[in-house]
């Protein structure tokens, strides 16, 4: 193994367990499933929107007026992050420009003076109008999903940890039965 191949390993086994550092933090939210998951779900879909910088305010401010729970809200935006904006953002303004239907599709200039400057602020209004139904449009699948899959997680470690507050309680009557039986055996 040389040295590049000893940096990926560890950058990857650095990401997995950051996500299973994260997936544990977020299994034990306290609060209704139900809710935790509806908060995730307004996340993930607050998420989708090019408001990138107020993701989290946006999203926290709508689960406290639906009362749903806001730590998940506050979490699930960061599916817009630096890594998968580049994903994201094409993809909401494709979808976008498909539903609203541009005629003319906006690209970066290859050179950067002024006069582009110029030209990206007179488009800006339009650009975040076609990015704004593309996130709506995919946020909406992705937000559902969302909601279905931490639900699912959330029920099921409550299940695990239930089973295990179960066998504890079976243990120590065990244990005192035990101890009991042998006090009178005595």
């Amino acid at each position: 193994m040389n040295k590049q191949d000893i940096k990926n390993s560890n950058w990857f086994e650095k990401l997995n367990i950051s996500i299973k550092t994260t997936y544990k933090r977020f299994v034990k939210i306290r609060g209704n499933p139900k809710e935790i998951a509806l908060g995730f779900a307004l996340g993930i879909f607050v998420g989708m929107s090019p408001y990138m910088g107020f993701h989290m305010a946006i999203a926290v401010f709508f689960a406290s007026v639906l009362k749903w729970n806001k730590i998940s809200a506050a979490t699930a935006v960061w599916i817009s992050n630096p890594l998968t904006a580049p994903i994201i953002y094409p993809a909401t303004y494709y979808m976008g420009s498909k539903i609203i239907t541009l005629k003319i599709c906006y690209s970066f200039p290859r050179h950067f003076n002024l006069d582009a400057l110029i030209i990206i602020i007179k488009q800006t209004p339009e650009i975040f109008l076609t990015l704004t139904v593309g996130g709506i449009v995919l946020g909406i699948p992705f937000a559902v999903l969302g909601y279905y899959l931490s639900l699912a997680a959330i029920l099921k470690y409550r299940k695990g940890l239930a089973i295990a507050k179960e066998k504890e309680f079976l243990a120590k009557t065990k244990e005192k039965l035990a101890s009991t039986i042998k006090r009178k055996q005595k």
